[in-house]
């Protein structure tokens, strides 16, 4: 249980967020301004923030802000010691908001993964896992992903000198699993058309062997300064950068091998690790996202190569962002056909489309859909 420092600490966050701000934003302004406290502390008090949005809807309005968190954090302990401990039907009504219910399946090992810790997932240089996972110590493998390790240990794994030198990268394994999916080889042109802080393009220009390029666009300048910077750490050069609105003015007239649509969504597969987001996003949310994400699919098909790969991502699980977008897409362009993925489960029914649930993988939730343009 947290001491009273932390519970007041955490108090002070909660009343600092704003109906804009997400937690982890607060946080980080918190600890700027409170830059005495220690990693340890800072943990302790992140990790007590996220287990209050994960069992808000079980606290009690009424009472206090410490008590209220003092309950969160009792809840989380019984959860882990026995996840049958609370029923099915209590995680179904109170662990999500209920617009979600008509939107996905909510299934009991869905809702008591979403209480659980979220697992962290770095991805090591391409061959380089079994030696990376020797010299860090704590670390899991995973059959899933060639390069992905679960990292188990409480090492600020920012200051180790591993990273200083760009043998990792911190970054989800359902992150990792798109750009496996895409399987980009040596020597192609590719678009990352929403590439935030370029975690999935520097892991499409790594298979890739730093060969070939990958173009980089954002809406957001700050984000493409920091893939820059990521780059030059991991000491990769096969990528261009530019601005892209996401609009149907492309960034440049180049015809591509493959493009990765890594576009905005709800986030509902990350709910897991951003609980507070369960309590901000709306169901309008997701059928603005939707008809975005379809937009920007329309918009990127121009620029494929015959034979062009282009695969469609986004971290939710929402059935109007993910096999909704794909069917009205895929309805529209009659000159792609369906590309199965590799992540696909054999057997699959349709393996160019892939749901990664948290449950299964033990990380964020994601849908992949994959399409070729025929020659």
């Amino acid at each position: 249980m947290p001491d009273q420092a932390t519970l007041n600490h955490a108090a002070q966050i909660l009343a600092g967020i704003s109906a804009d701000q997400r937690a982890d934003t607060a946080l980080r302004f918190y600890f700027e301004t409170h830059r005495y406290l220690q990693p340890v502390a800072k943990r302790v008090i992140s990790h007590t923030v996220f287990t209050y949005f994960r069992w808000f809807s079980w606290l009690d309005p009424q009472a206090s802000p410490q008590k209220r968190l003092e309950h969160a954090v009792a809840l989380q302990e019984r959860f882990t010691a026995n996840p049958k401990s609370v029923k099915a039907e209590s995680l179904a009504a109170l662990a999500v908001p209920a617009w979600l219910a008509g939107e996905m399946e909510l299934s009991p090992d869905y809702l008591r993964q979403l209480q659980r810790e979220p697992a962290l997932w770095i991805r090591a240089r391409p061959g380089k896992s079994a030696e990376l996972a020797k010299s860090l110590f704590a670390c899991e493998p995973t059959d899933r992903a060639p390069d992905a390790l679960r990292f188990t240990g409480t090492q600020d794994l920012f200051k180790t000198e591993q990273f200083k030198t760009g043998e990792f990268e911190i970054q989800d394994l359902a992150s990792q699993l798109v750009s496996v999916a895409a399987a980009p080889q040596p020597g192609e042109t590719w678009w990352d058309s929403c590439a935030g802080e370029g975690g999935k393009t520097l892991h499409l220009a790594d298979l890739m062997q730093n060969k070939g390029v990958v173009w980089a666009t954002d809406r957001n300048g700050k984000r493409i300064d920091t893939l820059k910077r990521r780059a030059a750490r991991a000491k990769l050069f096969n990528f261009r950068t530019e601005f892209w609105d996401g609009g149907s003015r492309l960034p440049n007239k180049v015809k591509f091998d493959g493009i990765l649509l890594d576009a905005p969504c709800s986030g509902v597969g990350t709910w897991q690790r951003n609980p507070h987001a369960r309590w901000t996003t709306t169901m309008d949310d997701v059928r603005e996202l939707a008809a975005t994400q379809l937009a920007m699919l329309n918009n990127v098909a121009a620029a494929l190569k015959p034979k062009g790969r282009l695969i469609y991502s986004v971290c939710t699980l929402t059935r109007s962002e993910t096999t909704a977008v794909a069917e009205a897409f895929s309805a529209a362009h009659p000159e792609l056909e369906p590309l199965p993925l590799a992540v696909a489960a054999p057997g699959a029914p349709d393996p160019s489309r892939v749901t990664l649930w948290p449950h299964e993988i033990n990380a964020n939730g994601m849908f992949i859909a994959g399409w070729r343009k025929k020659s």
